[in-house]
């Protein structure tokens, strides 16, 4: 691992996409920034798209993440909703893709678990516990963006933790290979 990793976090949506990136060094993580595209005066879903994807490409450009950390939509009473969503995150994809930066997706319950260790915690949970991890104080009308923050953490320790493992599986043959120094004879 470099000295810095940056992971990108994006919670797609059509109307608010929120977004937050992170840096991780030998000390941890460290809060960069959050914000959200606020979408909602776009009548035209394409034009929303196009939205998603160039600003995706501005944050790339700004920040040079060397991961992205999506939201998968997820299954709700309609499924318009899951079909927008997943065009949302489609367009956040692309451009990562584009620049050649590793995706990894993340459901709702699994970001909430690593964050706030309850898969049914609120926004507001999720916001309180992202402020005392990452040691800042963050504006609750943007709770949109500490759920993508909450994604780029949960990568963090999903990449972190040879519990969690590839895919849901343990790899503890990878993780001591990484760090002989730690085991003990």
């Amino acid at each position: 691992m470099k000295e810095t990793k940056t992971i990108l976090g994006i919670d797609p949506g059509t109307n608010i996409l929120g977004y937050g990136v992170i840096s991780v060094d030998s000390k941890g993580p460290h809060y960069v920034t959050m914000g959200v595209f606020d979408l909602r005066k776009i009548k035209d879903p394409f034009e929303k798209l196009a939205n998603i994807f160039a600003g995706v490409n501005e944050l790339i450009a700004e920040h040079n993440p060397d991961e992205l950390a999506v939201e998968s939509p997820f299954y709700g009473k309609n499924a318009q909703v899951v079909l927008k969503l997943g065009r949302a995150q489609g367009a956040a994809i692309t451009a990562a893709i584009m620049h050649e930066i590793p995706v990894t997706e993340y459901a709702p319950r699994k970001a909430k678990i690593a964050i706030c260790g309850n898969g049914a915690a609120s926004k507001e949970q999720v916001s309180m516990m992202i402020q005392k991890t990452l040691k800042v104080d963050l504006d609750p009308k943007y709770l949109d963006a500490t759920d993508a923050l909450a994604l780029a953490l949960c990568h963090h320790y999903q990449m972190t933790n040879p519990l969690a493992g590839v895919g849901g599986k343990s790899d503890w043959k990878k993780f001591l290979e990484n760090n002989p120094g730690r085991i003990k004879k």
